[in-house]
């Protein structure tokens, strides 16, 4: 069995750190050798994941981090923690549900992009995580053996 790839970072809980989230999403992803698609749907994961922990899940004083797990195989595991005491709504991600609202369609774009996500409650805050799939084949960035 193959080890995984981690990488992780904690950011301040501010506007700015979406962007720098994304940034570094595709920095490590593509140091791991993943490309097109795998690279875009992960970094827009990211974007709204960071977004609802920056948003929703803002504590004074307390970081937002994001952890990426590339299993070397077929599966891009995001996870964003956050202080925050709140939970996505039962509904969240059901894309009937926010087709029609000004905001909260992040978790919609989650459910669509990921294979399947979720959350983990923690001793302070949650985890929020989406398992992606990509396209297995070996790059040029990785040596798998």
């Amino acid at each position: 069995m193959l080890a995984s790839l981690v990488w992780w970072r904690r950011f301040p809980s501010t506007s700015s750190t979406v962007t720098v989230a994304r940034r570094a999403t595709r920095t490590a992803l593509t140091g791991w050798g993943l490309d097109g698609d795998a690279v875009s749907d992960a970094a827009l994961v990211v974007s709204e994941l960071v977004t609802n922990a920056v948003r929703h899940g803002h504590v004074r004083g307390r970081l937002v981090e994001l952890r990426l797990v590339y299993d070397l195989e077929k599966t891009v595991t995001v996870e964003v923690s956050d202080a925050g005491d709140g939970q996505p709504p039962p509904t969240a991600g059901r894309a009937a549900d926010v087709a029609l609202a000004e905001s909260g369609r992040g978790l919609a774009l989650v459910a669509a992009f990921a294979d399947a996500w979720g959350v983990q409650e923690r001793v302070v805050g949650k985890t929020v995580w989406a398992r992606l799939l990509v396209d297995p084949r070996p790059s040029h960035g990785v040596n798998t053996r």
